[in-house]
């Protein structure tokens, strides 16, 4: 179980679809990888190929400790199917404490 002083991480990654989103936050879940995962469908414009392109997508929420990010990238990339995943993690500065309690609880 992680440490109440583990230090927590958001971390983001997009998907192509409704259905790849559901089963890569389930999969992270499940895995104890994440305390949990929002997904929201978002409109995303890159550059990919030499060309600017428009697509909509899922965007997930990853609420994790800083000890699970190297096999949570390891099981994005795992479960994605784009060529290359999104994984941004970004420090939670702070947080409810019962949250954040139950949030090192939920991970291992």
């Amino acid at each position: 179980m992680a440490a109440p002083t583990d230090r927590f991480q958001l971390v983001l990654t997009t998907a192509g679809s409704d259905e790849q989103a559901e089963s890569i936050a389930r999969a992270l879940v499940e895995r104890r990888l994440a305390a949990c995962v929002n997904i929201t469908p978002v409109c995303s414009v890159y550059r990919w190929n030499g060309e600017v392109t428009r697509e909509g997508e899922r965007l997930l929420f990853i609420k994790t400790t800083e000890g699970r990010l190297p096999e949570l990238r390891a099981a994005i990339r795992e479960l994605h199917t784009y060529e290359v995943p999104e994984v941004i993690a970004l420090p939670i500065a702070a947080g409810d404490p019962d949250y954040m309690r139950w949030l090192a609880e939920s991970v291992d």
